[in-house]
């Protein structure tokens, strides 16, 4: 007969902990969202579609870095 009760008891305190768990998602949902009309109200929304002169040279920069080390790694001769 403990065999149900430790089965009952293990299946409560999953609930419990998802039950806990979607709470703090939801806080955090709804956190977000307030910050996010924060914003909107004092109109410090950036643009991230563009990012800016400096940002693309160092975009660019990275990625021939990153394509330099993949050539050494396949141990081709720059």
């Amino acid at each position: 007969m403990g065999e149900p009760l430790t089965m009952l008891i293990v299946a409560l305190a999953g609930v419990a902990a998802l039950a806990l768990a979607s709470v703090a998602g939801l806080r955090g949902w709804r956190g977000w969202l307030d910050l996010k009309q924060l914003e909107l109200a004092r109109g410090q929304v950036f643009d991230r579609a563009v990012p800016s002169a400096a940002g693309r040279i160092e975009l660019a920069d990275l990625k021939e870095r990153v394509r330099k080390l993949e050539a050494i790694a396949n141990g081709v001769d720059i």
